[in-house]
């Protein structure tokens, strides 16, 4: 059975100030989600699936029509209101997503085997999308589900705080994910929880996920049952909740629903937050050209 790679490019980008998932950083304007399909192609994958907004469609069909479609099959899914269930009301004014379990039971119907889950707005190497691929081939069609981990200190930015899964692992087996939303860098250089006070060193070789998730169908019919879940537990006026996927990951290990297997790569890793993160990122990649990882154009 094929592999699937859904790549969620849906989010607000609140902190880049737009829409980084669709913003051009390669030497011709690649973006960074195009860098993902490549090496996952590469890898094995024989199907993308993009969870875009639906105004974002026409941008997305333009970008990989005649190039990606030519390798790869191509779908689209859309997170939006339009798919929450229909017990649920929401309050006015809100325009926030419901998060990345939301995202990824919108493109459930373009899964049909194993599928690996990622955001398209960060870069991940071609090393991950083997360790990702091999995953998927050894785990259990059910309660078992895959990560591929990067060591903390690749994955701050000099540029502001950023948020990250910090992972506990025994033999090779995701134990818990703590999510940890106000990870900065302070002025000597230590990679601190700058949420407490005073800010809280954490273990720069610490295993954290960047939502780079192995799972099979299986898990898409528990997620359905926990998104109603949330949703039904929400406050009528809730503006802001969403349910990410390294919680709801960890809430079924500890009811001992799920077997994570944990894969680190040296694969380099890297991200955009914030406007200031671009330049680095797109010398990073013309680098990768340069060097012969990956043809120019890209497709």
């Amino acid at each position: 059975m094929g592999k699937t790679l859904v790549i969620m490019a849906a989010g607000m980008g609140s902190r880049f100030g737009g829409n980084k998932q669709v913003t051009g950083f390669g030497p011709t304007g690649e973006w960074l989600c195009e860098y993902s399909a490549y090496d996952a192609m590469r890898a094995g994958f024989d199907k993308v699936v993009f969870i875009i907004k639906p105004e974002m469609r026409e941008m997305v069909e333009q970008k990989v029509k005649g190039h990606m479609d030519a390798r790869l099959k191509v779908e689209f899914a859309y997170q939006d209101y339009s798919s929450l269930p229909a017990f649920y009301r929401v309050p006015e004014g809100r325009v926030k997503p419901f998060g990345t379990v939301h995202a990824v039971l919108c493109a459930a119907p373009c899964i049909d085997g194993p599928f690996a889950v990622l955001n398209a707005d960060d870069y991940y190497g071609k090393d991950a999308f083997v360790k990702m691929a091999a995953c998927l081939d050894a785990i259990a069609p059910e309660g078992e589900a895959a990560m591929v981990a990067y060591p903390l200190r690749n994955t701050v930015s000099e540029h502001g705080t950023v948020t990250r899964g910090i992972c506990g692992c025994v033999d090779g087996v995701l134990d818990s994910v703590r999510e940890t939303k106000k990870i900065g860098v302070l002025p000597d250089g230590v990679i601190a929880d700058m949420e407490q006070d005073p800010p809280l060193p954490l273990d720069p070789d610490a295993l954290v996920s960047m939502n780079l998730w192995g799972y099979t169908p299986w898990m898409l019919d528990a997620m359905k049952g926990s998104f109603e879940a949330f949703l039904r537990a929400l406050p009528e006026d809730e503006m802001k909740g969403e349910l990410l996927l390294p919680v709801l990951v960890n809430q079924y290990m500890q009811q001992g629903r799920l077997r994570v297997s944990v894969s680190g790569t040296d694969s380099e890793w890297f991200g955009v937050t914030y406007q200031e993160d671009r330049p680095k990122v797109m010398q990073r990649l013309k680098a990768l050209h340069d060097a012969g990882e990956y043809p120019t154009p890209l497709w």
